[in-house]
């Protein structure tokens, strides 16, 4: 269980004409097994920020801390779950994608093999272990995703809109079976949506961003018991909070 910490993380695009600002003394902090999500509006810099934390970008000034150490680029101890369904490896079975992590570990065959069955059964996909991502449905294959970035015991799971190319009731479906596997493996978790109402369903806390350039705007705390009823008052009364910090004006 590991703490992340932004402190004062800026990043800036260097251009002849025109150097653009995309991240501003960015400041925040993720404390052990808890579920953060990121929201805001298009270009606002939540990807960037999720790119800087895995090591993907570096920072123009700031640093990020994990568990008390310096990141200074990519990593194990961060899983990382994208969008798109390209991430998975078209020519590996499910069990061998879960695998790769391991791999790069260094860890035997035999171990490997048990440990990827072991994190299919708990995404639910043991029986589709021989299978290939053509052959699964696109939230399977984010399950095989999210399994993957598990398998190899990551710190922290990093997730960049994970279900926004689900349709609707598979995405709720994805939404719920990501609350228990993330109760079930207590990972400190950084998740950025568009979509307000899956980061009330999903977060402890939901960290509003501001655009041009990307900065932290207001933070709410979500004190919802779980599972959440999506259409009680207070669920709906916490998306009209924090819609209203994104369509403000600065």
């Amino acid at each position: 269980m590991h703490q992340i910490e932004l402190r004062n993380i800026s990043l800036q695009y260097e251009s002849v004409e025109n150097p653009v600002r995309a991240l501003q003394d960015v400041s925040f902090s993720v404390e052990p097994t808890e579920f953060l999500c990121v929201v805001g509006q298009s270009g606002c810099g939540k990807t960037t920020m999720l790119n800087v934390v895995a090591g993907f970008l570096k920072p123009t000034k700031g640093e990020i801390l994990i568990g008390g150490k310096t990141v200074t680029g990519k990593g194990l101890d961060r899983g990382i779950v994208f969008q798109d369904f390209a991430q998975l490896f078209p020519w590996r079975t499910a069990q061998r994608n879960v695998e790769f992590g391991l791999e790069m570990k260094g860890i035997a065959k035999q171990e490997r093999e048990e440990t990827a069955l072991r994190f299919l059964r708990l995404v639910n996909l043991e029986k589709f272990a021989r299978s290939y991502p053509h052959e699964l449905s696109g939230g399977m294959q984010q399950r095989v995703a999210i399994a993957r970035a598990l398998a190899y015991n990551p710190a922290v799971l990093l997730m960049d809109e994970p279900f926004a190319a689900l349709d609707a009731l598979t995405r709720e479906e994805m939404q719920r079976f990501l609350v228990d596997v993330w109760r079930e493996t207590k990972k400190t978790v950084i998740y950025v949506t568009h979509n307000v109402a899956e980061a009330v369903y999903l977060a402890d806390r939901v960290i509003v961003f501001s655009p041009h350039p990307g900065t932290v705007k207001a933070q709410i705390k979500i004190t919802l018991p779980r599972p959440r009823d999506t259409l009680s008052v207070e669920f709906l009364e916490y998306q009209k909070e924090i819609i209203g910090h994104i369509v403000e004006r600065k």
